[in-house]
């Protein structure tokens, strides 16, 4: 899905994929949240909880160049503000959040692109790549392992690969304890 969606300046839907945060926590963000040397962010997540990740070099470089060249110089501490019409430079809203996408999913040919879809979409991709559920449910803000669970959607062949892998794993572990 990351793919076919576009670079959104104020956005950037890319950012929802790669961190699953929730739309809320996007919007809640402040320029002080982003720590760009350190390479991470502080979010602040459901029931108050604050939790610190990690960016991607790619959300890094799109960060500075909004920060840099997109992003009014305004007063106002929210990360994401409007960048055009009459609300221009104030804090991004949920509404205007949805427009945005409602805006961009069809020119992406990702026509239910949504910030909860893309927050599913985080869950089953990092899974497939192999993270631990632990490190998911930290990355995601829940406080039961059972709630990230429900974000992660695998198709037949995903466990197809995890048995096949699994078993030449094991093979390997058994020729070693055989020796």
């Amino acid at each position: 899905m990351l793919a076919k969606l576009p670079h959104l300046p104020g956005s950037d839907l890319g950012r929802f994929d790669f961190d699953g945060l929730r739309s809320c926590e996007v919007l809640a963000l402040e320029l002080e949240d982003v720590q760009l040397a350190e390479g991470q962010m502080r979010v602040h997540g459901k029931g108050n909880k604050e939790r610190s990740l990690p960016l991607h070099p790619d959300i890094l470089e799109a960060l500075e160049h909004y920060l840099r060249l997109e992003r009014p110089l305004i007063n106002t501490p929210a990360l994401f503000v409007c960048l055009k019409g009459r609300r221009r430079g104030r804090p991004m809203t949920a509404a205007g959040l949805r427009s945005l996408f409602r805006h961009h999913r069809v020119r992406s040919q990702v026509p239910h692109a949504n910030p909860h879809r893309c927050r599913h979409t985080f869950g089953s991709d990092m899974v497939r790549a192999g993270i631990s559920l632990p490190a998911l449910q930290r990355l995601m803000g829940h406080s039961q392992i059972s709630t990230t669970l429900l974000y992660v959607e695998l198709a037949p062949q995903d466990v197809w690969r995890e048995y096949a892998r699994a078993i030449e794993k094991r093979k390997t572990l058994d020729s070693s304890h055989l020796s």
